[in-house]
């Protein structure tokens, strides 16, 4: 399998992402890895994880807790039950996500064993998963600081519960390979930083540093795309957003999003959409 490196932006209002979404019946063959700590969800499917070193089946509802880094794919066999449809809920957030001061208070003191324990990754079991989905349930509706409260809750039922299985092996050490984690995510906060200017190669390989060459082959091992092609997805990203928001035209949301020729801009949106601009703004107003 192939390593693919994430990097997650959340909304500027927002301190964590909960996101729910129905997952392909397929087998993925690219090992997942970011920064973010991730809870994981996984409801109605037969499939199998690779965890770190472990390689394990599941059925039906599956709670993990992943740390920072650590490799982890699905195989989806099966929906369980064929007339519910399968869904996965995740919360991806850094550990310090209220502050480092909050980690440092003796109540944190279980808070801080679990995250440790997620290093390897942590399989829960038993009434914490059931518990755990109804806050999750509700989390996904909540705002402002009832959202926090229900993620702290969340926290507390996985920091107190005694049936967990740690994943990986004692010997696995998550730290492998962390010189090429710190290089390829310094080259995602440049970019996310920076899409909205033009960005060479140059100067994107000289953060690094490695020459232009050696560079692309880095990039493209890591991330399983050309720097050209992830600019783009990350570029016409930035400008369905901005016409999603109604408030920013075609030629506007082109010159805001890293462009400057509607040209090229018309011919990747519809690589990357399948639409052209107007057409897909079109279509969300005629569903909205």
């Amino acid at each position: 399998m192939k390593y693919f490196y994430e990097n997650f932006t959340l909304p500027s209002e927002q301190s964590f992402s909960i996101n729910i979404y129905t997952p392909e019946i397929k087998r993925y063959d690219l090992l997942r890895a970011h920064a973010s700590f991730e809870i994981a969800l996984t409801e109605n499917c037969i499939g199998k994880h690779f965890i770190g070193d472990n390689i394990q089946d599941f059925e039906g509802t599956q709670l993990v807790l992943m740390g920072s880094y650590l490799p982890h794919c699905y195989h989806y066999y099966h929906q369980q039950d064929p007339s519910i449809q399968p869904q996965i809920t995740t919360i991806h957030f850094a550990p310090d996500f209220l502050g480092k001061p909050f980690l440092q208070r003796p109540e944190a003191t279980p808070l801080n064993e679990l995250f440790i324990k997620a290093s390897k990754g942590v399989l829960f079991n038993g009434s914490t998963v059931s518990n755990a989905k109804k806050i999750m349930q509700d989390m996904l509706l909540a705002k402002g600081l009832l959202r926090i409260s229900l993620m702290l809750q969340l926290l507390d039922l996985l920091s107190v519960d005694n049936s967990y299985q740690i994943l990986s092996s004692p010997y696995y050490n998550v730290t492998e390979g962390a010189d090429e984690k710190l290089k390829i995510n310094k080259v995602f906060e440049y970019i996310f930083q920076n899409f909205t200017k033009e960005i060479s190669l140059q100067e994107v390989a000289n953060l690094v540093p490695m020459t232009p060459t050696a560079f692309c082959r880095f990039f493209k091992a890591n991330t399983n795309r050309t720097l050209i092609n992830f600019l783009k997805e990350i570029r016409i990203s930035h400008a369905a957003k901005l016409l999603l928001e109604g408030k920013h035209n075609v030629t506007e949301a082109c010159y805001h999003s890293g462009y400057n020729n509607l040209s090229n801009f018309h011919k990747h949106f519809k690589e990357v959409k399948g639409l052209s601009p107007r057409d897909f703004a079109n279509q969300y107003k005629a569903s909205a």
